[in-house]
């Protein structure tokens, strides 16, 4: 079977998630008339990846200013059955398609990094939340736990996705291989030449498809009051792509571009990822379980349960 893919190296609109999503909306409809079936988007591109801000935490202290920038960081988030993801629902109903997008979901007053699914007239199927925002990120993103961490089958190849460097984490792909991922998708904000080798050296590792995407954005996009380590410059390029598809034997199909917005495809020949496995299957025949086992946890953890 042959299935052609997207990936979507847009800027977001950090000052407006409807926008951004009126954005999408439009780039799944231009990818699924050229044929593609599954559409990737990247990490944080509703609500915004805050590139260089520092929201006022010296060790030790929380500046007034910090506090201001994380009110106005957690306004410009989403709500997952809000108007932004409907627009991109709606987009998927219409052209079939099946959707990956990064956000940034608010629960409470608190902040998610969240890959969500749509699929097709089914809207949106589920969701994943990072487990392990990276470094800062913690300041300002809450921890996912293991109950979403799902992968759906489709009649094109079955779907998850790991979200920036929480593909650092073997324990995290071994789970995802081991439900069977033959599409896997990487949102991202890591634009570094040493991004390519990782997401081929997944691939190979676990013999699937990898598509990731990365915003294309400028500081020009975040605002005057956006607080950036990387100055104010407007032309400042902020995040610089680097998107990619690679094939299960590490083979590069499309990208990496850093050359500005852009749509990447690739036609993939789904037999390929059995051929791939011939010699090789991270969960199967090269598995030692007698030796290594993965014990995953998938139950919600909640601060407060209710006990009727």
């Amino acid at each position: 079977m042959t299935l052609k893919v997207a990936v979507a190296q847009l800027a977001s609109d950090p000052l407006s998630a409807l926008n951004a999503a009126e954005k999408a909306a439009a780039a799944i409809r231009e990818a699924a008339g050229h044929g593609a079936r599954l559409i990737v988007f990247p990490e944080a591109y509703l609500g915004g990846y805050p590139k260089g801000a520092s929201f006022g935490a010296p060790i030790g202290m929380r500046k007034p200013e910090g506090r201001a920038a994380f009110a106005r960081y957690h306004a410009a988030a989403i709500d997952l059955d809000g108007p932004e993801l409907a627009l991109l629902a709606e987009a998927c109903a219409e052209t079939g398609a099946f959707v990956v997008v990064g956000v940034i979901e608010r629960d409470g007053a608190t902040l998610y990094c969240t890959a969500v699914y749509l699929d097709g007239a089914k809207g949106i199927v589920g969701k994943h939340r990072k487990l392990m925002p990276t470094a800062a990120e913690r300041l300002v993103w809450g921890f996912g736990d293991g109950s979403t961490m799902p992968a759906f089958k489709t009649d094109f190849g079955t779907i998850g996705a790991v979200i920036c460097w929480e593909n650092y984490m073997p324990a995290l792909r071994m789970h995802m291989y081991d439900q069977g991922v033959t599409l896997y998708c990487a949102p991202t904000a890591d634009d570094r030449d040493t991004w390519l080798p990782t997401m081929r050296h997944i691939a190979m590792e676990g013999r699937c498809f990898v598509l990731t995407a990365c915003q294309h954005i400028t500081r020009a996009a975040f605002g005057p009051d956006h607080e950036s380590a990387l100055g104010d410059d407007p032309n400042t390029v902020m995040m610089r792509g680097g998107s990619a598809i690679v094939g299960p034997l590490g083979q590069v199909l499309a990208g990496p571009d850093f050359n500005g917005e852009t749509i990447l495809y690739a036609n993939l020949d789904t037999a390929e990822v059995m051929r791939a496995k011939f010699d090789f299957d991270v969960t199967g025949h090269y598995a030692r379980p007698d030796v290594f086992r993965l014990e995953v946890d998938t139950r919600p953890k909640r601060a407060v349960t209710k006990v009727e």
